[in-house]
């Protein structure tokens, strides 16, 4: 490698739907270039990328992977991401710090749910995207049809390569421009690469002329000499391919069998002449530290340092690592720089260069590599290092928001707070995570991407911190509500010997509109209630709201008016009065026809067309209302509204339903009322608890 020239490296992320072939792909990639002696696997656990033992034992992706290799005088950082959307944090943090996209798709089940999904990661971005048609070694492939797919769902795609014997023998490839066959040895070796034979060569020639056409359209000059000279060179191809990838007006479509490493090497030679370099992506626009102002941060070996925190890890086989990219200057082992997305100082330590869990001592990383530094005190996965006197600030990485919740208990009394400080040192690596101590409800809200997201969790709570929990499904804040307006008195009066105690008050009860909580109004008039004493009834109220009333439930959306009552010179007092009060809440509240009602979400599914019927059944079966449904591409998408009640674990559902093929989002949306049969029953549950004393 001639060095770490910007010009020189290429920073590449693949996405996909599970099961597609990154890992392996990646994998066939490092051992073309001699990065690896042997190719691994997956199933025999021993591959540069899935190194973490919850990944050898599922067998699949669950962390982002920096791989890197050099091709050609080029360094090739690759970013293996998972392809279950239930770790979708990892998959943002790849597009976030990545040149190009490779988006792999499989050749026999072609566009799913998980392509659709990271492909507008990318989109997000505006990041130049290629497709890898992966596993064309399998059963019924059909390439043409594949490639019509994805030019009706995305346009702008043009192949560079198609399959010539698709299948169990799959063993060549037309590269349309050089426009040569190449053929592979059974051990992934080129074996060479010959004129295109006669049968292949209209086929050929139609695909060549579709490239060189899509080429000549994204640049005047280029379609100038198209027809000039009825055609373009093939310095002139791959210089307007590159132009286009880079500014998104073309998406290559390649192919190959990643596991026979068919067509790794083209794809080698691809990123090398055609993906982008740092150099060529536009200029990330970052804020400052202490003011509004903005600026353009480009790809600068000699500027001032900036770069990004793009993943964290904890691991006791590898140690305490945060991984970066340098967006511009030079990040060295010892220097003092500024986290500016929180106002820390940080000094920087022992620095490497990271291929899977190996790494390599580097005293420096210049712009537009990526690296890994001794973890920092006070830097997280997200946050902005700058050179202090610049104060630049990057756009963080934007995490999904979860979309399953449960409540965790440990198995262990007194282990709470090793609970908590667990959960924060893993949120800290992972954000798509979230916690929160639900006072209401009395347990720890734990969310995340999916049961298999929790489950990784809980497995690294155990591993790391030796502390074990259980999940448990969350109580459903119901409400508590009245329909119909109602009055009557609350009196309190004690006498045991000494001062006694006396309040007496007269309230009304009214409905208010859905959302407007509580209105109290005080409307004593000739000083029947001295004034010292309304603010105890309403405080009385106010605890009898959040206690709940006919189930246990906070009350919401009443209006309550103290109109008339009585004290007593000796005997009243606040306490008095605030006992009053709630006694008569709770009276008339029984009254005046008492409902609970329950959190509506909004749900948003996304199906391929086949499995349309099943999940709306299913919403259906859970009291949902389906309120419209969309099509797009090969896809549906059902909006409804579901009772939370429903949806815990819904995403194991939905992934049962549609065999990982579906995937769902979620909102809070409104409170609704709740069938008499639930009612019913939630009310015999909490005076079944009184009776016990629970």
């Amino acid at each position: 490698m001639k060095d770490a020239h910007p010009e020189n490296i290429r920073n590449v992320a693949f996405i996909a739907h599970q099961g597609t072939g990154k890992t392996t792909l990646t994998e066939s990639l490092l051992h073309r270039i001699g990065a690896i002696t042997r190719m691994g696997s997956v199933e025999e656990g021993n591959t540069v990328s899935d190194y973490h033992a919850e990944e050898i034992t599922r067998q699949i992706s669950i962390s982002t992977t920096l791989a890197v290799g050099n091709h050609k005088d080029v360094k090739i950082n690759l970013l293996d991401t998972p392809g279950f959307t239930d770790f979708t944090g990892e998959v943002k943090s790849a597009v976030r710090v990545t040149d190009v996209v490779g988006v792999l798709v499989h050749a026999v089940s072609g566009i799913e749910v998980g392509t659709e999904l990271f492909w507008t990661f990318a989109e997000e971005r505006k990041l130049p995207r290629f497709f890898f048609v992966n596993q064309c070694d399998r059963e019924h492939v059909d390439y043409d049809e594949v490639l019509d797919s994805l030019a009706d769902n995305y346009g702008s795609t043009v192949a560079v390569q198609y399959p010539v014997n698709p299948g169990e023998g799959f063993n060549q490839i037309v590269d349309l421009i050089s426009m040569k066959l190449v053929t592979w040895n059974p051990d992934g070796g080129e074996k060479s690469r010959a004129d295109i034979p006669v049968e292949h060569k209209d086929k050929a020639d139609k695909l060549h002329l579709k490239l060189v056409e899509a080429v000549a359209e994204t640049d005047d000059d280029l379609m100038e000499k198209f027809f000039e000279n009825d055609g373009l060179t093939h310095n002139e191809l791959l210089d307007g391919l590159r132009k286009g990838l880079r500014e998104g007006t073309i998406y290559p479509v390649l192919c190959g069998a990643a596991r026979k490493q068919v067509g790794t090497s083209l794809l080698l030679d691809f990123l090398v002449r055609t993906a982008p370099s740092p150099l060529d992506m536009p200029a990330e626009t970052a804020g400052k530290e202490n003011s509004d102002a903005e600026e353009e941060i480009k790809c600068d070996a000699d500027g001032a340092t900036v770069a990004l925190i793009f993943k964290t890890i904890s691991d006791k086989h590898v140690g305490d690592l945060a991984f970066f990219r340098v967006y511009r200057g030079m990040l060295s082992t010892g220097q003092d720089l500024r986290n500016t997305t929180r106002g820390k100082n940080e000094k920087i330590g022992q620095i490497f260069t990271v291929s899977g869990k190996d790494r390599k001592s580097v005293d420096s990383v210049p712009a537009g590599d990526m690296g890994a530094v001794v973890k920092l005190r006070d830097t997280h996965t997200g946050d902005t290092l700058s050179d202090g006197k610049d104060g630049a600030v990057l756009e963080s990485v934007a995490f999904p928001e979860p979309v399953i919740r449960v409540a965790m208990e440990p198995r262990k009394q007194g282990d709470e707070e090793k609970i908590s400080n667990a959960l924060h040192i893993l949120i800290e690596e992972d954000p798509s995570y979230q916690f929160e101590y639900d006072a209401e409800l009395q347990q720890l809200i734990v969310s995340g991407q999916g049961e298999l997201h929790l489950n990784v969790l809980i497995d690294r709570m155990k591993e790391r911190f030796g502390v074990e929990v259980d999940l448990i499904e969350p109580k459903i804040p119901y409400r508590e509500t009245i329909l119909n307006s109602g009055e009557g008195q609350g009196k309190y009066k004690k006498q045991s010997g000494g001062r006694g105690q006396y309040g007496d008050c007269w309230l009304r009860l009214e409905p208010l509109p859905r959302g407007d909580d509580f209105e109290f109004v005080d409307a004593i008039v000739g000083g029947v209630i001295p004034n010292k004493f309304i603010p105890a009834v309403e405080k009385g109220v106010r605890g009898a709201m959040k206690e709940g009333v006919i189930a246990g439930y906070k009350v919401v959306d009443v209006k309550v008016t103290c109109y008339d009552g009585s004290h007593h010179s000796v005997d009243s007092s606040e306490n008095a009065f605030k006992v009053a009060g709630s006694m008569g809440f709770k009276k008339v509240f029984k009254g005046a026809k008492p409902i609970i009602l329950e959190p509506i979400y909004d749900v948003e599914v996304r199906v391929p067309e086949e499995f349309m019927g099943d999940v709306m059944g299913d919403i259906s079966s859970k009291r949902g209302k389906i309120m419209g449904m969309d099509a797009e591409g090969r896809f549906q998408v059902i909006r409804a509204k579901v009772p939370l009640a429903e949806l815990y674990k819904y995403s194991s559902t939905l992934r049962s339903l549609t065999g990982g093929r579906g995937l769902f989002k979620s909102s809070f949306s409104h409170y609704e009322t709740v069938p008499s049969e639930i009612q019913n029953k939630l009310v015999t549950e909490y005076e079944t608890r009184r009776t016990e004393g629970n």
